[in-house]
């Protein structure tokens, strides 16, 4: 699977709208993260975090819910301010930002060892069977996309 293929798909992934006709399971949004992470980083070079280490994971979930990097810690005080949240959904969106850090990083633990190429690969391939599974006309003007790339 050639780097030009892979881009393309990644291109793509990266601009489905929320709320448009091809929506990738969470399943399939962790598979194309772990492949995308391979493909690009390597092997995981990060620790798996403890409960108490917020930092990394506050880093990850800003990161995901906001679009924007950050180093602050989520602690109650920044999620009620920046987000406007009360005590409980403060609460609540921690807990929730401490299992997609995990299971994001858990999963592209899980294809340590798969070579550059071979992530290129599952990841096109992957887009391709969700692709072929909405079969929209938007679909298949990706797969064409992908196809002449």
């Amino acid at each position: 699977m050639s780097q030009a293929k892979f881009e393309k798909a990644v291109s793509i992934v990266q601009g489905l709208p929320k709320d448009g006709p091809i929506k990738p399971t969470q399943d399939e949004q962790l598979y194309f993260y772990s492949y995308y992470k391979q493909a690009t980083v390597g092997d995981v070079n990060i620790p798996r975090p403890g409960l108490m280490e917020f930092t990394g994971k506050a880093k990850w979930c800003v990161l995901r819910l906001t679009l924007i990097p950050t180093t602050r810690i989520l602690n109650h005080s920044l999620l009620c301010d920046v987000f406007g949240l009360d005590d409980a959904s403060s609460r609540i969106m921690r807990a929730d930002c401490d299992l997609h850090f995990v299971g994001f990083r858990d999963a592209w633990k899980k294809v340590e060892g798969t070579s550059k190429e071979d992530a290129y690969a599952k990841y096109v391939e992957k887009l391709l069977e969700v692709l072929r599974k909405a079969d929209t006309e938007e679909a298949k003007t990706f797969i064409a996309e992908i196809e002449a790339a």
